[in-house]
């Protein structure tokens, strides 16, 4: 609510009613004979006002969504919008009522939404605000777990790019040593490299207490890996580890960093989870698990700091080209760049509790979970799972 002044959250709201109640209301219940809609000032009467409405209903369901989330496709859409009921309004009470009365009417609805298309053409700066440099917004210093390579790498790159000095955590040190060098030589920034395993019980005590020294601003919680096939044909050992670097090295890190970054009155987390969050995955069970964790830790976080200025987000990956599909042992397929997962990420660090990376990925992590039996979407999610599982 404090992203908007007021009469935009009142339009924001206004949106929602019209989307949510009036629209639908008026096109499923209003007989055809008797429905009326105004565009640009011309009455469109029965199927030609079904159809008038869903236009109607198209736009003010944008119009929630792009003031709820600021979009710059907003300015100047609400402006042109606007500006369209503006005239319509006016020529509706001038023309088709007529007289004194209607000309009255007229003038106040010129005047009544002429100022709100001048407040939206004005507004440009909110919907187009620069971003701030991260190091600005958060600090100096951040963290990021599983930095060697895929996803961890790439969140290393962007905010070294933004200023950041980072620390790279992973097992492989001289892959760290590389990227730190990469960082320093590229963006005259800082590296520190804690080489960690951050699978053994102790790993994220270890690893918190190496940067103990730092005023850290900013956690990427990345570490993790999946493995594919038959749950009676994994051993044990690898499945425990899974559950510690997915599961309880993000919460011992958050709740060991989180005073700290409350004491210094900013920060930021960002928690890995995946769309294997959104239902079981036959022959990836402990995986999807982990990452069902990982997804209601992050969301929850987000909602326990509202007002405490810690921004949260639990970032949702779809299938990535990184190395996770080799350690896994899943069969290769296609996947989104890394750079592209980060990219959005941190665009939405703030604006949101979670994010699903790329609009095909959330229709497949959300359609089927949302209109299909849970049973049958397990069913076919093995399904899925089991062309990508090792062959034996």
């Amino acid at each position: 609510m404090r992203r908007r002044p007021g009469w935009m959250n009142a339009l924001m709201y206004f949106s929602m009613f019209m989307a949510l109640i009036a629209l639908p209301r008026d096109f499923f219940f209003t007989p055809v004979a008797r429905d009326d809609q105004v565009w640009f000032g011309i009455v469109f009467h029965g199927w030609a006002a079904k159809i008038g409405e869903l236009a109607h209903w198209a736009v003010y369901a944008a119009g929630a969504y792009g003031f709820w989330r600021m979009r710059s496709w907003m300015w100047p859409g609400a402006a042109l919008y606007a500006g369209q009921v503006t005239f319509s309004m006016f020529i509706w009470f001038a023309v088709h009522r007529g007289g004194a009365r209607g000309l009255l009417a007229a003038l106040v609805a010129l005047a009544l939404y002429g100022t709100l298309t001048m407040l939206l053409w004005r507004s440009r700066s909110l919907f187009h605000a620069p971003r701030q440099p991260l190091r600005e917004r958060y600090g100096e210093w951040a963290l990021i777990t599983g930095a060697s390579s895929g996803i961890g790498a790439e969140f290393a790159r962007a905010l070294a790019r933004d200023g950041m000095s980072c620390v790279l955590t992973a097992r492989r040190a001289d892959r760290l040593q590389a990227l730190a060098s990469e960082l320093e030589s590229a963006y005259a920034v800082q590296t520190r490299v804690v080489p960690v395993d951050l699978s053994a019980p102790d790993g994220a005590d270890q690893l918190v207490d190496a940067v103990a020294d730092l005023d850290l601003a900013l956690l990427i919680a990345n570490a993790g890996y999946g493995l594919a096939g038959r749950f009676d044909k994994q051993p044990p050992r690898p499945l425990q580890e899974m559950v510690i670097l997915n599961c309880s090295a993000p919460a011992v890190m958050i709740s060991r960093l989180l005073p700290k970054l409350e004491a210094r009155g900013r920060g930021g987390i960002i928690i890995v989870s995946s769309t294997a969050a959104h239902q079981p995955l036959p022959f990836n069970a402990v995986y999807a698990a982990t990452k069902a964790f990982d997804l209601f830790l992050g969301e929850a976080l987000w909602g326990e700091l509202q007002g405490r200025n810690i921004d949260v987000l639990a970032l949702q990956p779809g299938p990535t080209v990184t190395e996770f599909q080799t350690v896994a042992r899943e069969s290769p397929h296609e996947g989104e760049p890394a750079s592209q997962v980060v990219g959005v990420a941190l665009n939405a660090l703030g604006e949101q509790p979670s994010l699903i990376s790329g609009w095909f990925n959330w229709l497949r992590a959300n359609a089927a979970v949302r209109l299909m039996p849970r049973s049958l979407v397990v069913l076919i999610a093995g399904r899925v799972m089991a062309q990508w599982a090792p062959e034996e």
